[in-house]
């Protein structure tokens, strides 16, 4: 049975991307997007140009996990031509590299920490804390993890939380931010004016819409589940807080590849140096991974992962508000 350090070891021989496969889900997916975000304009109908702009949406998904496995520097390193492509992305996405590798690596360097910043992560209060805040401090932390906050995580993760507070914090060492979001509403306003409302919607806003809320609401389930664990910053162990702290979202088939693998949350935060693409089959190979906190994204469960608000710390789990 391999606990803690051990078994990240364990894991080792399979943090190492195969570059042909890390190229092919690259060119492939990128592919696949351009051609379905082309389709939104030349279907005839308006239910082809909605059937092209939905599935648009999941590949923005699936290709933004494969820039974030890049930002791990975990597929297709020291490569000029990837480090193009995934830079123009990361900007496309309302995500530039310098706001999205620095909260993104804090969040894997604090993952379910109770008094730390909520850098790349939803807050998180104890009950205790929660009871003493302002009536305008309870509303202000409810509404950030509030179900239509996170269904419209194209606004209020992306727009706000990535691009205009990155730049407001730190207008120097976050002015990519400004720029992708400058260049988006720009290409928003072009596509309005010379090709009308219906390639705006289909072709930008709908797959964009998509993409953020299932993405937000992945980040979101995947640290905030019943039976997640929090941890005192004195108590916390990296190891201990992946396996405990972040969760197995079990989907099917085709949700899992145009998700790319992130349901496996668990072992991602484990090792984030393991290819996406190499995730199921590591699972397979230790028992000791299987045997973890799992979610769905059937109604039930997700409504079961909304409902947590806060961390009972007599009780040592996440609770509703109801009541307090």
């Amino acid at each position: 049975m391999l606990l803690g350090k051990n078994l990240i070891l364990a894991t080792k021989p399979f943090a190492k991307e195969i570059r042909s496969r890390s190229w092919f889900h690259t060119i492939s997916t990128l592919t696949l997007l351009v051609l379905l975000l082309v389709g939104t304009l030349l279907m005839p109908v308006i239910a082809l140009k909605l059937i092209c702009s939905i599935i648009a949406g999941l590949l923005l998904i699936r290709m933004f996990i494969i820039y974030h496995d890049h930002q791990h520097h975990t597929i297709l390193t020291k490569s000029t031509v990837a480090e193009v492509i995934m830079t123009i992305f990361g900007m496309y996405m309302l995500s530039p590299t310098s706001i999205w590798k620095r909260s993104h690596d804090h969040h894997h360097n604090h993952n379910s920490k109770l008094f730390s910043a909520s850098i790349g992560s939803y807050p998180i209060v104890t009950r205790k804390k929660y009871l003493e805040m302002t009536r305008f401090q309870k509303f202000t932390y409810l509404a950030i993890r509030h179900p239509i906050t996170i269904a419209l995580g194209y606004f209020s993760m992306f727009i706000i939380g990535m691009c205009l507070r990155s730049f407001i914090s730190n207008p120097k060492k976050h002015f990519d931010s400004l720029i992708a979001l400058v260049i988006h509403i720009t290409v928003a306003v072009l596509l309005f004016v010379f090709w009308g409302w219906q390639a705006w919607f289909f072709m930008f806003f709908l797959p964009f819409l998509i993409a953020f809320a299932i993405g937000a609401y992945l980040f979101y389930a995947q640290h905030n589940f019943p039976g997640v664990e929090f941890y005192e910053n004195k108590n916390w162990v990296y190891e201990k807080a992946a396996l405990e702290s972040s969760s197995y979202m079990k989907m099917n088939p085709v949700m899992a590849w145009f998700t790319g693998n992130i349901g496996y949350h668990h072992i991602h935060h484990l090792n984030s140096k393991i290819p996406f693409y190499r995730l199921p089959e590591v699972m397979k190979h230790f028992g000791e991974l299987q045997k973890c906190k799992v979610t769905t994204l059937t109604p039930r469960a997700m409504s079961a992962c909304l409902k947590l608000k806060v961390w009972d710390q007599e009780t040592n789990q996440m609770i509703g508000v109801k009541g307090l």
